[in-house]
């Protein structure tokens, strides 16, 4: 587009236009089709003579957001016209009211939605934190909001290549931590599958580029096995005369890396990577349920299935409202394959999720739950914590991918997600209750109020008047219903315990004639490695911290060392230097990408104990409240929380390869226990001059021992060698890296 004259440009913006407007799935009569030109027209015009990263006319963003409003999403006039605006307030002159005068109180309020704050009144609160805040707050009001909003990150994550490289990552984060969990819970799957893709893709690219050559190299071979598969399928499926369409796919990318991850296996053994749908048209006077189950049945006579992997979700729909059966069976050469049963109303509410509903509203019962979803998430935003953090955490807990039925005493179903406690579920039927409850009846049987619940229980709570809440149930609880109401109630307490500690530390520094300031808690917050001032007046009110060493912490020097090491190696803003030399403590290094060799000073870093990230591994920077830098693995999931919360502060970051300074790492081993075992492995350690060994530790069960070495190495090719030279040694059945150090 680089060479197009202005009036080509204009004929190529306006023919896109065009097409968007054919392509609308839903017959648009004429006064529709006006309000979406009409948006275009407004759009252009305030859009005029900008451009995105990519070189092309901004407008056709909003152009391509709107198609897949359109066509991947199924939204109407309106939610089509709020995508063609949907950065207008944001980046042009043109305000919310303007929006209200010409396309009226409705499409205002959507464009209101998707347009982010400006400014920030509290500097201890994330921006894109309160970004989401203010996005979720629509949401509640008019879906369509999100549903924009995700078309609007499916496409920014589609042309994500001309951004800077730490850009990517704070965007490629926030969509695997924010936006695809999202897209899940509404149901758009395709969307959520793509969103995942692509964020691997930008994340972690080495990774996807091989995972992509794999897939694509059995494509033929998965092709051939898909026909096999659905040949004698067909024509059973004929014969009893049904109307269907058989599908057959590959699992996503980023779902084959998460079984990877998660059963820590090679490629070759994620064992179910095929899966086949069968769509049907429902026979007349049949309940599509019962129409299910039989052509279930006729898939079984063929296949045998696998008796763990039958998931119905045609008796009990997902939250999303997403129903089917899926069944794993054994096909032809000895490979798993998923078959998964939907009718058309079905297979449309899983492409499109929310939007769908509406289509289907009063024939189907399925709408309920998503109510009762945007219901809870109401709840959270009309109690916001002051930290935003938090906020974040607890809202991503509503985002769980796998729920679970839950029964009260008289037999009523609740959704919860996997891992919930019966504290949980006493939150859940009432926060009085939960604040009451001493116990709870699992299947009849006594259980505490920490007992974690299964599918299908039965539970009954019981109640004491004379029960009040405790500050410790937070560490037991799992859902956001039930956090936020524990903290709800301990807020005005905390604060009051705030107060009384900071008033603490006055009358301690008054007794050396100094009084609170930003040195002097800075020293402090160092000294106990502790985040805010709030959390530091809070262990001071409940004596968790003394300040008995006070004037010891205040008379220690510190260095600034590190600040000038970054001024002088990453040309820091010279320009916006203070006429002091010393910078000012809020003043911050404005970096985007750095490079770590054996000569890089240690001190400039830290290396995060969450991850234990060595040379060679694909890691990333995040610049602390000290100014300080810590560095983690790109897959941990802090990072993934950082980039998606403090993207401000994240830098990108390369590891070239060490050869001086050793890392600790960790290997597991498995294998068949026999003599001599473990002195071959010592023997390969020892002789390796890359590699020493800190300790090992070998135990013997029933014939297969488990090991866990801690070695020092320089890099991650080193390790590589070792591991691979230990895999060499008969009866050794796995070798992996253990690259989380603890829990966190």
């Amino acid at each position: 587009m680089k060479n197009f004259s202005e009036q080509e440009e204009e004929k190529y913006v306006r023919e896109r236009m065009d097409e968007l407007v054919r392509s609308c799935p839903r017959n648009l009569d004429e006064q529709s089709t006006r309000l979406i030109y009409k948006a275009f027209e407004v759009a252009y015009q305030a859009h005029k003579g900008i451009r995105r990263k990519s070189g092309e006319p901004y407008i056709l963003h909003p152009i391509e957001v709107a198609r897949i409003v359109s066509e991947e999403i199924g939204l109407g006039s309106k939610g089509i016209s709020a995508a063609l605006l949907h950065d207008v307030v944001e980046d042009t002159e043109y305000t919310v009211e303007d929006m209200k005068n010409l396309f009226g109180e409705k499409i205002a309020s959507i464009v209101d939605g998707l347009t982010k704050l400006s400014d920030i009144l509290d500097k201890n609160k994330s921006q894109q934190v309160e970004n989401f805040r203010k996005l979720l707050l629509s949401m509640v009001e008019d879906i369509r909001v999100i549903l924009i909003k995700l078309a609007d990150r499916l496409h920014n994550m589609r042309t994500l290549d001309s951004m800077a490289e730490n850009k990517r990552l704070k965007i490629a984060a926030e969509t695997l931590y924010f936006y695809a969990p999202l897209a899940h819970r509404l149901g758009l799957y395709a969307i959520k599958t793509e969103l995942e893709d692509l964020s691997l893709k930008y994340e972690h690219p080495k990774i996807y580029n091989d995972l992509y050559e794999k897939v694509k190299k059995n494509e033929t071979a998965h092709l051939h096995l898909i026909d096999q598969i659905s040949q004698p399928l067909a024509q059973k499926l004929t014969e009893q005369g049904y109307n269907f369409d058989i599908k057959g796919r590959p699992k996503s990318i980023f779902s084959i890396w998460t079984k990877m991850q998660k059963k820590n296996i090679p490629f070759e053994e994620v064992y179910d990577m095929l899966a086949i749908r069968i769509v049907f048209k429902p026979q007349p006077g049949i309940p599509e349920k019962a129409q299910c189950w039989a052509i279930y049945s006729l898939v079984t006579d063929i296949y045998k299935p696998k008796p763990d992997r039958l998931r119905d979700w045609v008796s009990t729909p997902k939250v999303n409202g997403y129903e089917a059966l899926h069944v794993t069976v054994m096909g032809p050469q000895g490979k798993w394959v998923e078959v998964q049963i939907r009718s058309e109303r079905m297979d449309e509410i899983a492409e499109r999720g929310f939007a769908s509903h509406w289509k289907y509203k009063g024939q189907q019962d399925g709408e309920s739950e998503l109510d009762n979803w945007l219901k809870r998430i109401r709840e959270i935003l009309e109690n916001p914590e002051n930290d935003s953090l938090e906020f974040l955490d607890d809202f991503k807990l509503n985002l769980f991918s796998s729920e679970m039925m839950i029964f009260t005493p008289k037999g009523d179903a609740k959704v919860m997600p996997v891992g919930a406690t019966a504290l949980d579920f006493a939150f859940e039927i009432h926060s009085n209750i939960g604040y009451k409850c001493i116990g709870a009846k699992v299947n009849y049987k006594l259980v505490p109020l920490s007992h974690e619940l299964k599918s299908g229980d039965q539970v009954e709570i019981i109640t004491s008047e004379k029960q009040t809440p405790k500050y410790d149930w937070l560490n037991f609880v799992t859902t956001a219903k039930a956090k936020t109401k524990i903290k709800e109630i301990f807020k005005k307490e905390r604060k009051g315990v705030i107060t009384k500690g900071e008033h603490m530390l006055e009358t301690e520094l008054n007794k050396t004639k100094l009084t609170t300031n930003a040195r002097i808690l800075k020293k402090i917050l160092e000294h106990h490695h502790i985040g805010t001032k709030d959390e530091l007046y809070y262990r001071i009110g409940t004596e968790t911290i003394t300040l008995e060493n006070l004037n010891k912490i205040l008379s220690s020097k510190s260095s600034n060392k590190w600040v000038k090491y970054w001024r002088l190696s990453f040309g820091f803003n010279e320009s916006n230097k203070k006429t002091d030399d010393i910078p000012q403590e809020t003043e911050k290094p404005k970096l985007s990408h750095m490079v770590l060799t054996d000569e890089s000073d240690p001190e400039r870093y830290t290396i995060a104990t969450c991850c234990n990230p060595i040379p060679g591994d694909d890691v990333v920077g995040y610049m602390d409240d000290q100014n300080k830098m810590i560095l983690h693995s790109r897959k941990c999931p802090n990072a993934l929380k950082l980039m998606s919360s403090e993207g401000q502060r994240i830098v990108s970051a390369q590891w070239e390869s060490h050869k001086i300074l050793s890392y600790l790492a960790i290997i597991n081993i498995t294998g068949i226990d026999q003599i001599g075992v473990v002195s071959k492995i010592t023997k390969i350690i020892s002789e390796d001059q890359n590699v020493n060994m800190r300790s090992l530790n070998f135990e013997s069960h029933d014939g297969i021992f488990e090991g866990i070495i801690y070695l020092y190495i320089h890099n991650t090719e080193d390790l590589n060698n070792i591991i691979r030279n230990i895999q060499k040694i008969k009866g050794i059945y796995n070798v992996t890296r253990q690259e989380r150090m603890k829990n966190s």
